[in-house]
Formats: structure tokens, sequence, C-alpha cells
């Protein structure tokens, strides 16, 4: 293991003789390998390390106790010890982050903080070849493309510092035996065996499955299709990148070919750079989208169609040799779509609605994989029956999304939120009886909220109509 090590992270150009390494250290035996093979190879390497936990308080007594291990165990080694601690379960609630998301933004703002605070050079991080896999089965399930196939950087920046993962080719079996063979013990997290969370199923329960009855080496090849990902961002970011300087900033506009009446640039390339072009394009100016978004707006660009809806309101539109992005106010003015309209959408399935230019899909999402999500995205799925009555929003509507202390009207909560009045007429909501359940870009209703441990859950996708 320590030549494994030693290999990856010279391949890889982690660490240089003289870098301030802070080693992050849960107590876990990922971690804690992590911290004790890089004591083996300090004096090779040539840096000095120190050692960083963060407290997330999650789990009472059993967090302090993990803390003061790592204390103990930078004080056997004479190292440096740094703690930080927050209260990730009050963060998520605040923020409307799911535990998992919540934990590592504060965890990683305390260790931007304290690179700053003690001249870092680097932070090395525990994830191991096993993390990985469990990463890309997690994200292929989620729809994610080669971006989120791409998985765990080995090394990624962290506002100049890099963060590096000097683990990633190790597996957690190879970890737990090199532990054992120096007799250093480790700390074991119960709720990392709760298969309610998503990535616990997957771990105990998934992998272990396809590891079985399909493919005994399905590890390491998740990790090789992460690796091969990883590759192929990059050289498409650098091709998609140059062509930055074919769009007019200020007025959203991108050029289509190089001279009118030749057929060349991105007319002319082929279906992933179109794809990979316009994605960068759409999402330089702030629009969020996914594939059906990219697809329409690639359609619209090579003549199928004048315009393409986009998220928020906005539009694409071609003229002549530019695609145009119009703004939610440009584009409806342009097109009045203030009719009423109701449509049944079937659970699980999906209804379009040509009047707003959408399609709602309604996803079901086992008890499993529901932990993943956002506090108050997912609805319970026992609670709804078999479809949903979906129309647009009509004067008087009233709504209470999860999280907030009494229903209101919609009118109301649409002017917080500053939708602009010509969106809403059409703007979708969906009903359960008489009672209001979904409102795009709104939590989903408080009485009908998925927590842990009410079974499964419904997820309800807006995507662009084709």
């Amino acid at each position: 293991m320590r030549e494994q090590v030693l290999h990856y992270i010279g391949e890889r150009k982690m660490l240089r003789a003289g870098d301030r390494v802070a080693v992050a250290v849960s107590g876990g035996a990922d971690s804690v390998a992590l911290l004790r093979v890089l004591l083996e190879l300090r004096e090779e390497l040539g840096i000095v390390m120190v050692v960083a936990h963060f407290n997330h308080q999650l789990r009472g007594g059993e967090s302090d106790a993990d803390e003061r291990f790592v204390v103990d165990l930078a004080s056997e080694h004479d190292l440096q010890f740094f703690a930080g601690r927050a209260d990730v379960r009050l963060h998520s609630i605040a923020k409307k982050l799911g535990l998992e998301h919540a934990a590592r933004d504060l965890r990683y703002r305390w260790l931007r903080g304290l690179a700053d605070e003690q001249e870092l050079s680097a932070i090395a991080t525990g994830h191991t070849l096993d993390d990985q896999a469990e990463t890309v089965l997690m994200k292929f399930l989620r729809a994610a493309g080669t971006r989120g196939l791409a998985g765990i950087c080995p090394v990624m920046t962290l506002d100049r510092v890099p963060v590096v993962r000097p683990l990633l080719a190790t597996s957690r079996q190879e970890i737990e035996h090199y532990l054992r063979s120096i007799k250093q013990p480790w700390r074991e997290d119960h709720t990392n065996r709760d298969t309610h969370l998503t990535r616990n199923c997957i771990r105990h329960e998934l992998l272990p499955l396809l590891e079985r009855d399909y493919n005994p080496n399905i590890r390491h090849v998740l990790s090789e299709t992460a690796e091969i990902a990883l590759s192929e961002e990059d050289y498409w970011h650098e091709h998609t990148s140059a062509l930055a300087s074919r769009w007019h900033q200020k007025e959203r506009r991108f050029r289509l070919q190089e001279h009118e009446g030749v057929v060349g640039s991105f007319l002319s390339s082929g279906i992933a750079l179109q794809r990979r072009t316009l994605k960068h394009f759409l999402e330089w100016h702030g629009i969020t989208v996914d594939f059906h978004h990219v697809e329409a707006a690639r359609l619209c660009a090579l003549g199928d169609g004048s315009t393409a809806n986009l998220p928020g309101g906005w539009q694409a539109r071609r003229e002549g040799n530019w695609l145009e992005l119009l703004e939610p106010s440009a584009a409806f003015e342009k097109e009045e779509k203030t009719g009423p309209w109701q449509y049944s959408l079937p659970i699980p399935g999906r209804c379009s609605i040509p009047e707003a230019g959408i399609m709602l899909e309604a996803v079901l999402v086992p008890a499993g994989f529901a932990s993943l999500e956002p506090p108050g995205s997912l609805l319970r799925a026992a609670d709804l029956g078999s479809e949903l009555v979906v129309r647009n929003w009509k004067p008087g509507d009233r709504f209470h999304p999860s999280h907030s202390a009494s229903a209101e009207k919609l009118k109301r909560l649409f002017s917080k939120k500053r939708i602009p009045a010509t969106e809403r007429p059409w703007w979708p909501i969906a009903l359960w009886g008489a009672e209001i359940v979904w409102v795009r870009g709104f939590l989903v209703a408080h009485d009908f909220a998925w927590k842990p441990g009410s079974g499964n859950a419904v997820r309800i996708d807006l995507k662009v109509a084709r």
C-alpha cells in the first residue's frame, strides 16, 4: 500500500517537497490510514504534516469521542492538531440541504479558513477507490452526464488550495488490511450502516449484489469509468472554453457559423461538440440546464423550430447567423400564454403542457434513495394515489410550502420570489384533490413533504418540451 500511494501521489503530482499539508482525519479507517501512510512517506515526500478534524455534532457523545481519538492520535505522532465544529443539522434545516451536503459544506468552509490561517499548501482527504465506485454509481442512478460520472477528482482546488486524495486508487479492503498489519485501531461510525441513507444503501446492498451476481471487479470498473470521464471532461472543457470568443457577452448572442452562407463552425461540428458548446454558453449566462434544455436549444440552432423554452422563462431564438437568448420579460412579451389549462399527471408518468412549453414527470423515488434529495423536495408517495391534477395558477390560490410557518396566497409568494407578473398566468401547480401539493420553484407542500421513515417518495421534474 505504501508504494501504491507513493506512486499515485507522484503520478498526479499531488504534493511537492516543502508543502505544509493538513490531513483531514475523522477517526474512521480511511482517514486514519491516510495519516499513517503519509507519516511513513513524510521524509520521502519532504512534506510537513498537521492534523485537521471537524466535529459535525451529529452523534452527540460519539462525535466527541471521535475528536478525542484524533487528538490522541495526533499527539502520539507529535503532530499539530486543529479542530473545528458546527451544528450540521441546524445548517441543513436553515439552508434546506440534505445532511450529507450540509456536512460537506461546513467542513470544507472550515478547511478553507484553516488553509488561510495556517498558510497550508494542500489539504489531504481519505477518499478511497470504494468511495469513487459508490459516487459514480450514485451519479449514474441520478442520470448524470460525463461530468457526474467523473466522480471524485484526485485533485480539486478549494480557493487556490489543492485538496488531494492520495487513497483514490486504494480499496477499503486494502486499507483495513494495512491498519491491522500495523496494529492501528480506528473509530467506527454506526450511521454508516444506516441503509436509509442512499450512499449506505449503495455501499451495503447494491454494490455487493453487483459484485456477487454480475462482476466481481465492479468497484475497479466504476473507478476506471471515473478516470476516463474525468479525462474527457478536461478535454471538452478546453475545447468549449476556446469557443467562448464566438459569443457577444452583453448581447447574449452566439455565432453559429463564421460567414453567412457558408456551412462551418458550430453547424458542421459533431453533435457532442454542439451540445457541449451550448451547455457552456447557457451556463455562462447563469441558466442551469439539463439534457432536454440543451437539446431543445441545439435543435433550434439547427433550424428545427424558431425558439426553444429554457428554465426561468428564458428563450433561445435563432436569428440568421446567430442564436440569441431572450430574457424572461422579452420572451413573454412575444407570447401570451394566459389561457386556463389542466392536465392529469400519472404517478409515475409524465404529461406535456404545450401552453407553457414544458413537460412534467412524476418520478417514484425508493425510500433508500430519497434521503439523497434536499429536504422539502419530495412528496410522500403514500399520500398521493395514482395521479395528480396539473393546472396553471389562478388568483386566490393558497399554498403552504415545506418549512414555512403557514399557508399564503401564491400571488404573495410569487412576489417574494420576484417571479415576474408576466410569467404567473401559466405557472404550473399540481394538486391532490383540492390541495396544492407542488408549485414550480418552491418546496413541496408542508403536509405532504417526505421525511425519513415515511416510505417511498415522489419527485416532480420539469423539462423543456420538444
